[in-house]
């Protein structure tokens, strides 16, 4: 009895260290691996031009979207409006940057394009420290430009010859200085420079210069050295007067594209209008687009 007693424990040890065998077999081939789902790598080399007033911001976009995305090349250029909306048009580059609507400029299919507004800059009149005036009326500003005041004098400045630095025609700070700070009356001749960079040095270094440049060009203390920024009509242009239309000098900044955006393109775009660029929109002397009260076709 004993012995049989014996076999049927070793038995029934041998049934359950079996069935335990298989039953870890089985657990390790039912184990599905893990997998990561990864989203698709942004890529490609795209080119931006045009408007010099949006360029500081669009190449402050293009830096910190390289840093999200390694793979993808943003090449920022200036030119002016009408350049950048000319060359997106042929398709020489994915974004035409503008301060103007593209139906606004004689010779642009506009219908071909697409419109992403970026934000809203203000346009300010300065000239260098030593005309000592601090504000003109609108009047004064228009009868500046087209060359009827001629020496600072007659608006309470220094005697000092007015000196007029405009942009060439093919520049949307100038096409909108021109409409909503001098109502479109013609400028008179003097100097031109093709850049707002340029502008601004011109002015700093010519006695008696005046000239337009937008918000982004001294957005802090320091890039206001040497310049003298006026008000009109007893007006700053500030973001709050701006938003509100008190101040009447401003416009929409645009990035168009040929057709709907695609690709890397597209992706920059989405950035550039995203909750993350807002505090750096601010910070270059821009105003986000939430932020406007007024509007304007």
């Amino acid at each position: 009895m004993r012995k049989k007693y014996l076999k049927l424990m070793v038995a029934a040890l041998t049934v359950v260290m079996t069935a335990g065998f298989f039953t870890g077999c089985g657990s390790k081939t039912e184990t599905t691996p893990k997998t990561t789902t990864k989203s698709a790598a942004i890529s490609g080399s795209i080119t931006a031009a045009g408007s010099t007033a949006l360029q500081p911001l669009a190449e402050l976009g293009a830096k910190k979207f390289k840093v999200k995305n390694p793979d993808a090349t943003i090449n920022v250029q200036g030119g002016g409006s009408g350049t950048g909306l000319k060359q997106v048009g042929e398709g020489s580059v994915e974004i035409g940057n503008s301060d103007i609507y593209a139906k606004d400029k004689a010779g642009i299919d506009a219908a071909a394009l697409t419109d992403t507004k970026v934000c809203v800059i203000g346009f300010a009149a300065v000239t260098n420290p030593k005309v000592k005036v601090e504000s003109l009326t609108k009047k004064q500003l228009i009868d500046i430009f087209t060359g009827k005041i001629k020496n600072w004098k007659e608006v309470g400045g220094a005697d000092i010859k007015v000196t007029i630095i405009n942009r060439p025609k093919s520049s949307g700070t100038r096409a909108t200085f021109k409409e909503f700070g001098l109502d479109k009356k013609e400028e008179a001749t003097g100097l031109t420079q093709d850049s707002s960079g340029s502008v601004k040095q011109a002015v700093k270094q010519t006695d008696g210069a005046i000239s337009y440049l937008a918000l982004s060009y001294f957005a802090d203390a320091t890039n206001k050295e040497g310049l003298n920024i006026l008000k009109i009509d007893g007006v700053e242009a500030t973001a709050a007067n701006i938003s509100t239309d008190k101040y009447k000098i401003w416009s929409y900044e645009h990035m168009y594209t040929k057709g709907e955006p695609t690709g890397a393109t597209k992706a920059y775009l989405t950035y550039m209008t995203s909750a993350e660029m807002k505090a750096s929109i601010t910070k270059l002397g821009y105003i986000p687009m939430a932020d406007m009260k007024a509007k304007r076709d």
